[in-house]
């Protein structure tokens, strides 16, 4: 069906798009022959403004975990702004941040009671980091300030996630950014020393006392916090090697540092349980999480803090000075309630669990290309390495990824019917975290599309 709708004057979405609007992370070249227009979404399908189908391979951007098109979901928030369509946090409270609070807390693991809402990721992750600041200093000890992230991570975009973030090109033109952030190394295990490449546990060792080493250089006095996503989502999911967590929590506790697992990506079901942290079996101090709290029905994200790190703002003499209008609002609490229904309802963690080992087995056919070096990831969440060479493992030039990733896959796939994400941030991958509905027919699809497209792709080198 194609949606013949337009905006004022007769003029066409893509055409208006151009003149007024301001895409993210997105070239004005990108636009330049063509902008698609996506106008709707059913299930784990969306539809062009010419009618034509994809399959949504990326949940939007790792968000749509329940799917589109949820009327239930549309239902809840319609429901809510009819009774109350805003109210603040500032001092206040409203029913539905109540009752969304005392969930989360319920889901997260160990002492994690606290939640302190936003309105995205990027502002979880920078209010997390300024607790921290704030915690040691009423803890007596101010100059525990400085923050750790790993290696080509991404936490956001604001200055102070943006100076946890690991990927240069997006932060050179913002300098001079937070001080004291810190970078070790992440849990790549594809591109690790060859000495560690046939024991993850040893490399999950290594890399983790490699955060033992950077607190110890820095000055344990000065280290406020780790950040680190269970699964890291830039340079192509990596997955923790076994036991990485684990070292993690005892350096963090030996060295009186708060772990904050960056969960905006990896809760609510991507990994498999409702928090990543949770599924992985470690305990952090704070959690960040947003995206799939609502599957985007609203904007929400949120900070869940343990109690010990809420202990000194207890007993009401000291104030976390900190807040956004939109953050909590009722809208958007009443549609991730809703939302946690239909996880409920739906058993998606558990369809999650029992379909992850088929989705892996799927895409780890596509090893038998020459193209593919490395398949990754955990529950619905991977990432597929393209390389030059299997055997060195070498991988394209900054000119072949931006002709052959860029210039050919992405395009191709999106042609082909499948919405999902090439990315060159790190080593060349292509990300895949499709909602949480899917099952082996779309896994078969998928894979279709990918192996169709990556030869061609082949071919063109």
């Amino acid at each position: 069906m194609t949606d013949q709708s337009t905006t004022r004057q007769g003029t066409p979405w893509a055409d208006a798009a151009r003149a007024h609007l301001w895409p993210h992370f997105t070239s004005a070249a990108w636009w330049a022959d063509e902008v698609p227009v996506i106008v709707r979404g059913s299930g784990h399908r969306i539809w062009d403004a010419q009618g034509k189908e994809y399959l949504d391979g990326l949940a939007g951007l790792f968000v749509v975990q329940a799917g589109h098109g949820r009327a239930e979901l549309a239902a809840a928030a319609a429901k809510q702004a009819e009774k109350l369509a805003f109210f603040p946090l500032w001092s206040y409270a409203h029913p539905t941040a109540v009752e969304l609070a005392e969930r989360l807390a319920s889901h997260a693991p160990g002492p994690l009671n606290r939640v302190f809402f936003t309105t995205g990721g990027g502002e979880a992750v920078e209010s997390a980091m300024k607790l921290a600041k704030q915690y040691w200093l009423l803890r007596g000890r101010p100059r525990k300030t400085k923050v750790l992230s790993r290696a080509v991570a991404y936490h956001g975009t604001t200055h102070g996630a943006l100076s946890l973030t690991s990927l240069p090109d997006i932060k050179m033109m913002y300098e001079p950014l937070v001080p004291g952030a810190v970078k070790v190394p992440n849990t790549n295990l594809y591109r690790a020393d060859e000495s560690l490449r046939d024991d993850p546990k040893a490399f999950g060792r290594w890399a983790a006392d490699r955060v033992a080493e950077a607190i110890e250089i820095e000055g344990p006095d000065t280290v406020a916090a780790v950040f680190a996503e269970p699964v890291q989502n830039a340079g192509g999911c990596f997955p923790p090697p076994p036991g990485y967590f684990d070292r993690l929590r005892e350096i963090c506790d030996a060295y009186d540092v708060l772990l904050v697992s960056d969960e905006v990506i990896c809760a609510f079901g991507r990994i498999g349980e409702i928090f990543g942290s949770a599924e992985l079996g470690y305990q952090p101090d704070i959690i960040t999480c947003a995206k799939g709290m609502t599957s985007g029905y609203s904007p929400l994200g949120a900070m869940i803090v343990s109690d010990e790190v809420y202990e000194p703002f207890a007993d009401g003499s000291e104030t976390f000075l900190h807040g956004y209008t939109f953050g909590g609002h009722p809208v958007s609490c009443a549609v991730a309630l809703a939302n946690l229904d239909v996880f409920e309802s739906e058993h998606l963690v558990d369809h999650v669990h029992e379909q992850a080992p088929a989705f892996r087995t799927t895409l780890e056919k596509l090893l038998d290309l020459p193209i593919v070096g490395d398949v990754r990831g955990a529950g619905f969440f991977y990432g597929i390495e393209l390389v030059k060479d299997k055997t060195t493992r070498e991988t394209f030039t900054e000119s072949e990824c931006e002709r052959v990733l860029k210039g050919f896959v992405s395009p191709a796939l999106f042609e082909a019917g499948l919405y999902c994400r090439a990315d060159d941030r790190g080593d060349p991958v292509i990300q895949l975290a499709p909602p949480l509905t899917v099952g082996q027919p779309e896994f078969d699809e998928m894979e279709r599309i990918l192996r169709d497209v990556l030869t061609r792709a082949w071919d063109r080198l």
